[in-house]
């Protein structure tokens, strides 16, 4: 899809056309799904994030004011839908039957617990700073690498067809917005 025709699907979408809204969201889904699993949440908690980003945007219909950057809309939404979880799943603490943490005390010491826990601080803070660097990239290459990701993975004819990127520029475009990506990472440390 390019953004001619997303901003095209949008609108009619936003007029009441549920066809267009099914061909919205069959066409941008990917980019939404590969946004949820860049951060890596269970599958709950990925559907849950994959509705609420289609819910946020059908709640929004009326005030995008620019329909053709819907796709980066969705992705924007999706990855701030993503990370309310996981500083939700941060706060929750367990409660009820006492012999599950019985059960996680006999896995790790104190000292293996908060090993992990530091582990996984490092991760989400890994995961941040890769966005945000995301976020620095071109809009050309944010939308490529979005697409790229996608699940199943596109083949490179599709890319084309939906990017207006010749197929044979489709791989060397990726590694130059990879090696932005990288240096972007590594000066942010």
């Amino acid at each position: 899809m390019d953004r001619d025709s997303i901003g095209s699907l949008f609108l009619s979408a936003a007029d009441g056309d549920a066809a267009a809204w099914k061909a919205l969201v069959e066409g941008l889904a990917p980019l939404v799904w590969s946004v949820v699993r860049a951060h890596g949440l269970s599958d709950a908690d990925g559907h849950e994030v994959f509705q609420t980003t289609w819910l946020r945007l059908a709640q929004h219909l009326q005030r995008i004011r620019e329909p053709e950057k819907v796709g980066s809309w969705l992705a924007s939404t999706a990855r701030h839908e993503c990370l309310k979880v996981i500083q939700a799943s941060r706060r929750v603490s367990p409660v009820g039957d006492p012999g599950v943490f019985d059960r996680a005390a006999d896995q790790w010491t104190p000292e293996e617990a908060l090993i992990r826990s530091e582990e996984a601080d490092a991760r989400a803070d890994q995961v941040r700073q890769l966005w945000q660097a995301f976020e620095q990239l071109s809009e050309a290459c944010r939308r490529l690498l979005r697409v790229l990701m996608a699940s199943p993975r596109p083949h490179y004819h599709e890319v084309s067809a939906a990017l207006g990127i010749p197929v044979g520029g489709i791989g060397p475009t990726r590694q130059r917005c990879l090696r932005r990506l990288r240096a972007l990472m590594e000066r942010a440390g």
